[in-house]
């Protein structure tokens, strides 16, 4: 008789395709068992791509939640389990890649345009009063945005947190962070570009 809830774990005879249909059942052991399995073969497949190690472990957790919700799309004709996921790591990879370099992008954009000259002693005075202008403008804009992104900007930016510190302080999931904080700083570009050669 089969147990209602079996338990996979340490079951290194079960097949690949058992513990999909585990997964597909519902039973968290088999993910546990299938994870275990093949953690070092997914781990290495995510860190070819992404390069930066807590991003590779977010990416892997992604991974097999989604393993978890999707496992009954599996089909045999796909091919073995662990190259079906092992597809999943490898585009869930190049999508945090993908994203990693376009907040990059926008926040080099940020920092270039809100940079304040170097002040000289010629014309030190002009100089302080652009960059009291500036500041009184960008604070402007801050207070414009979104309480939420507003919050994140501000933890990353004036109080120097990580993403990861951030989630934890806000207690907002980390892929939530990351993109409140674009789009914060999304929009605060697009409200600096008028003033783009006037500073």
């Amino acid at each position: 008789m089969i147990s209602p809830n079996p338990d996979y774990t340490g079951a290194e005879d079960i097949s690949d395709e058992s513990l999909m249909q585990g997964i597909t059942d519902r039973f968290p052991s088999a993910l546990t068992a299938f994870y275990s399995r093949h953690r070092g073969k997914l781990r290495s497949i995510v860190g070819s791509v992404v390069k930066e190690e807590s991003d590779a472990d977010d990416v892997l957790q992604e991974t097999m939640l989604q393993i978890w919700r999707e496992g009954s799309r599996y089909s045999p004709d796909a091919g073995k389990p662990l190259s079906w996921v092992a597809t999943i790591a490898r585009r869930r990879a190049i999508d945090r890649v993908r994203r990693g370099q376009c907040y990059r992008q926008i926040k080099e954009r940020y920092a270039n345009d809100v940079q304040q000259p170097p002040m000289s002693r010629a014309n030190g005075m002009a100089d302080e009063v652009v960059q009291q202008d500036l500041r009184t403008f960008l604070n402007r804009q801050l207070l414009k945005l979104p309480t939420s992104q507003y919050q994140v900007v501000k933890l990353a930016f004036f109080n120097g947190l990580s993403h990861r510190e951030i989630a934890a302080k806000t207690g907002t999931p980390l892929g939530t962070v990351k993109t409140r904080l674009e789009l914060g700083l999304q929009k605060l570009t697009q409200s600096m570009r008028p003033l783009a050669g006037k500073v």
